[in-house]
């Protein structure tokens, strides 16, 4: 049974995905092994996970597209289902609009991208036509999303001081990076000794390499929850197509919502894409007409209701919504 410490738990984890439990203890109220049992609870049940993947915006190598798939009906499931199996594809989403599935696929180069779009892709059976849409740049992405069960001074204990740097790390540095990003991928919370086993660096090494990759934005740290903790809210994606000259402001102003889990500038029919978590379809449509006050330019060129989600940055989900396995993500 879920219950309000399971929601503020998830919550601060949102905050810092790795905060330990000492320091969750006090904002929260309990002490630390009880939190350490919620979590294994909510772990074991596939209800809680937290991931890790690599900032293309900040790492400097790689890149992300939005690809939408059309399939016959009796077919939208299969395909789906074998998609999720593919590293390249990090998210799948069964959706309403003018797709059947929406994918985020990582790739590290545009020659990757085509070569997974035209080779890996269209040749799986009921894939009937495939759009792309390259991300440009990430305005938001989901690890900054809340539910609101923390207060504001809760959030900010937890936080504790930034201390984020921005220095860039030299070439021969990256690929220790990203296999220590792809290690966290299956579990954000895998202990040291741990990632220093399967890394094969020193512990020490480890720790301090996280916290600068952490710290400079090159790796994210994300949890995410199944719908028997966020409680079923709806995911809609709005595909914008806004003038150069509004792009900046429409961009920030969409970012700053409370209900954006994502906010895209990309290359393609649209040029801004962003996914919202609303209670209602009514809602969404309120967003759209404060949209058109601000900049009466924009058009919505499609809009994807999410109906179910497959895949999660690399975690398998059931039709429930519950994380059932892991496909690392291998551009």
């Amino acid at each position: 049974m879920i219950d309000e410490l399971d929601l503020a738990l998830v919550d601060a984890l949102r905050v810092d995905p790795r905060a330990p439990w000492s320091r969750l203890a006090g904002p929260l109220g309990v002490d630390p092994a009880t939190l350490s049992r919620r979590w294994a609870r909510l772990a074991a049940a596939g209800d809680a996970w937290v991931t890790c993947y690599p900032s293309q915006d900040r790492i400097g190598r790689g890149l992300a597209a939005l690809v939408q798939v059309d399939c016959p009906p009796d077919r939208v499931s299969a395909v789906a289902a074998e998609l999720a199996r593919h590293p390249q594809a990090a998210s799948i989403e069964l959706v309403t609009g003018g797709a059947d599935l929406l994918l985020t696929v990582a790739a590290y180069d545009h020659e990757g991208l085509t070569a997974y779009l035209l080779d890996r892709l269209g040749p799986v059976p009921g894939v009937q036509r495939v759009r792309t849409s390259l991300v440009e740049r990430t305005v938001v992405e989901g690890s900054r999303f809340s539910s609101g069960a923390l207060d504001p001074a809760q959030r900010a204990a937890i936080a504790g001081p930034s201390g984020r740097t921005r220095r860039p790390v030299a070439d021969r540095r990256i690929e220790q990076d990203l296999a220590l990003i792809q290690a966290l991928g299956a579990d954000g919370r895998m202990p040291y000794p741990a990632l220093a086993a399967r890394t094969g660096l020193p512990a020490a090494t480890v720790r301090r390499r996280l916290t600068e990759v952490r710290g400079s934005g090159r790796a994210v740290l994300r949890c995410d929850a199944s719908p028997r903790v966020t409680g079923h809210p709806l995911g809609a994606m709005l595909w914008l197509d806004v003038p150069p000259g509004d792009l900046p402001d429409a961009a920030r102003r969409l970012a700053a919502l409370p209900q954006t889990r994502m906010c895209a500038i990309t290359v393609g029919p649209a040029n801004l894409v962003v996914h919202l978590t609303v209670s209602q379809v009514s809602e969404l449509g309120r967003i759209e007409q404060e949209l058109a006050l601000c900049f009466p330019a924009v058009r919505a060129l499609d809009r994807h209701l999410m109906l179910r989600t497959p895949k999660l940055l690399g975690h398998l989900l059931g039709p429930d919504g519950r994380r059932t396995g892991y496909v690392p993500i291998a551009p």
